[in-house]
């Protein structure tokens, strides 16, 4: 089934969000998609995208100013709105060398920034009388916790997660439908950066083998999960809250960090 809509998906030009524009492009969907500093990736995948439909646009979601920018730039013609902007344990370093200060970044960008890029957009997608909103989480924070993780890091996740629960509750007897995928360990720049780069090659081995499955989730697998949910296969999962982390979120303590 090939669409037509224009689909917002924020911090698109790597990981998952890559393979969320490249997936949603390939559905024949027109994609906007947000990047903060890697303007030559998001370049590179305009270029790679056959649709010739997907454009990039420059919004740092630290900064009200660029949300209110991106709001009117799209103004009333987001059919989807994928949140996949976030930092990382690591990436979050990149912009922020303040212990203290990492710690307001990661509420204002993983929840608080998706929060208000929600609101500018809402009105208009209630107003169309349909459209499908899905956060993309995390299974640390949004759907279990585990020990050793950043406490800011997990807090965010929940914080979004909530969000896009009360979301959920206060549209359900709308048209909107609303998602949380919450993936585990992702085959992406910022889990390596976060975790597999600081091991070595025998902690690595050790590490996958106590993943479920003994292998990384891929980003395509989120990207096409996303592209379910915005069918009409994922109407009946409405509000729900998705453990896409290939069974740690059932059992956290799975997991041996070398």
């Amino acid at each position: 089934m090939k669409f037509n809509r224009h689909v917002l998906i924020t911090g698109g030009s790597s990981g998952i969000g890559a393979s969320l524009v490249l997936a949603f492009a390939r559905e024949g969907d027109r994609v906007t998609f947000t990047f903060c500093s890697g303007r030559i990736a998001a370049e590179k995948l305009c270029a790679a995208s056959e649709s010739g439909q997907v454009r990039a646009v420059s919004c740092d979601f630290n900064l009200q100013p660029d949300i209110d920018r991106l709001v009117a730039e799209v103004g009333s013609g987001v059919d989807v709105l994928i949140h996949n902007a976030a930092v990382g344990t690591k990436s979050v370093e990149k912009y922020e060398k303040d212990a203290g200060r990492q710690e307001l970044l990661f509420m204002n960008v993983n929840a608080l920034s998706p929060m208000r890029l929600t609101n500018g957009l809402l009105p208009a997608m209630k107003k169309a009388g349909a459209g499908k909103i899905v956060f993309i989480s995390s299974v640390d924070g949004g759907i279990a916790q585990f020990p050793g993780s950043r406490y800011a890091d997990g807090m965010s996740k929940a914080a979004l997660t909530h969000f896009a629960k009360q979301l959920a509750a206060e549209l359900v007897m709308s048209p909107l439908d609303i998602y949380t995928i919450c993936p585990g360990a992702t085959d992406t720049p910022m889990f390596q950066a976060s975790t597999l780069n600081s091991m070595n090659e025998e902690q690595r081995k050790a590490f996958l083998q106590s993943i479920p499955a003994g292998r990384l989730v891929q980003p395509e697998e989120i990207a096409d999960l996303a592209l379910l949910l915005c069918s009409p296969l994922g109407k009946v999962l409405r509000g729900a809250v998705i453990d896409a982390s290939l069974g740690i979120g059932s059992y956290p303590g799975v997991i041996r960090r070398g």
